[in-house]
């Protein structure tokens, strides 16, 4: 007979033994619960963002054939796949060993014990498997009034422009309102105000929201825009912490495996596994090294790690521990040459690798005007960091914005250094409604 949640009986002892290490280590989490499938229904199922009942895309179908393939090809493996929600899901590849599903359900605690304490994650729906039915069966709603194809067209515009958010818009939110913030509250309003740096405190970073209230949209299609930006928000948290994330799962699942989670059989099995997860080629982030690197130079310095774990998003944390020592032992911070043929030092790769991770990683897009030149046309702005966007990507989005808008918009940015206007506007009149 299974366990609770359909493990076999052998690795559902070995769930519970480590579930109790990790409680008695200190973490907290949401009750998790487990599921066995195969690598390919893992690849769906991380093709939807870990949600099986999402809405149906063609993107979604394309992520999926580049995991299955990658997977076909021995290019790529998913271990697991953790959803943040209350209960916590998570899926487990039948095809890995006894070793494997032991650390995987290691790390998998770790990271449920980050959803439920990082300040990140405070404002994000808890209930978001019911939240994304409730989408699915919206879309699916949709396609049998509207036609396949025009809903299809319309969600495809709006996904393309999911990035458009404002990272620190949930927060704010939950901030609104307190006379005087104290405790956890203080940790957060000081690492918003670290984590901005230039950035603006103007709600019309919220590109979708802004459209959401004020574009001349039809009722169905408002209500898809509603869906896209709510699953973005939910995803914010994921793209500001992937490093932490992933260095707060590695850090425990190597030390519960370590301190009694294993026998002695399997040690030189998980130290290959584990180093492999860990590795990196020289220049490039590997969140799982970097975040584990990071939590293991704060318990040496003698730092309270879970108040670090519940504070910091990534660029905070990077810039409060990346000094001279911890860039010497971290090849991701030795000193290479640049484009420009110069060395460039650990001080400048870390400057770079905190523009890179800003912002959750995508570009800076701020809405400046909403009737530019009086003519109700959208202005926006690219907060250039050094990288210039990529112009093909950028038209692309511009053009579902004019759609979107129904007229004319704007993007000033920087080019090679030079100022730079993109625009887009609609095919055609769009109809209010």
């Amino acid at each position: 007979m299974n366990g609770p949640d359909g493990l076999p009986p052998r690795l559902e002892r070995h769930r519970a033994r480590i579930e109790h290490m990790a409680r008695e280590r200190g973490l907290d989490f949401f009750e998790t619960r487990f599921v066995m499938l195969d690598a390919s229904e893992v690849n769906a199922v991380a093709a939807y963002g870990g949600f099986p009942v999402r809405h149906p895309s063609w993107r979604f179908g394309m992520e999926w054939e580049r995991l299955e393939k990658g997977r076909q090809w021995g290019l790529s493996k998913i271990y697991e796949l953790v959803v943040n929600n209350d209960p916590a899901w998570a899926y487990l590849v039948r095809s890995n060993s006894e070793m494997e599903q032991k650390l995987v359900m290691a790390h998998v605690y770790g990271h449920v014990d980050f959803f439920k304490h990082n300040l990140w994650f405070e404002a994000t729906d808890r209930s978001m498997v019911d939240t994304m039915a409730a989408h699915a069966a919206e879309v699916r709603r949709l396609i049998d009034e509207r036609g396949h194809d025009e809903v299809e067209s319309f969600l495809d515009a709006c996904l393309s422009l999911d990035n458009l958010v404002d990272p620190w818009g949930p927060s704010r939110e939950r901030l609104k309102g307190s006379r005087r913030a104290s405790g956890p509250a203080a940790d957060l309003e000081a690492v918003l105000r670290r984590g901005r740096g230039e950035e603006r405190r103007a709600p019309t970073c919220d590109v979708l929201g802004f459209l959401l209230d004020h574009a001349p949209l039809l009722d169905w299609e408002r209500s898809l825009l509603r869906i896209v930006r709510a699953e973005s928000i939910y995803f914010l948290p994921q793209r500001l912490t992937k490093v932490m994330n992933e260095g707060w799962a590695s850090y425990w699942h190597a030390k519960i495996l370590v301190e009694g989670g294993l026998s002695h059989a399997e040690i030189v099995d998980f130290a290959d596994c584990h180093s492999g997860a860990t590795a990196a080629a020289p220049g490039r982030l590997n969140p799982y090294k970097l975040g584990i690197e990071l939590f293991r130079a704060a318990e040496e310095r003698g730092l309270d790690l879970f108040r670090l774990r519940r504070a910091h998003h990534d660029v905070t944390l990077i810039d409060e521990l990346v000094d001279e020592d911890f860039a010497a032992r971290v090849e991701l911070f030795a000193p290479s040459p640049g484009p420009d043929g110069k060395l460039r030092s650990w001080r400048e790769k870390k400057e770079e690798l905190l523009r890179a991770l800003s912002n959750g990683a995508a570009p800076r897009i701020e809405l400046r005007e909403d009737d530019h030149l009086r003519r109700g046309e959208l202005l926006l702005v690219h907060q250039h960091d050094g990288r210039d966007l990529d112009a093909a990507p950028a038209r692309a989005v511009l053009d579902n914005l004019a759609r979107l808008w129904g007229r004319a918009v704007h993007l000033d940015t920087l080019a090679r250094g030079a100022s730079v206007r993109l625009s887009a506007r609609p095919a055609s009149a769009r109809r209010a409604g």
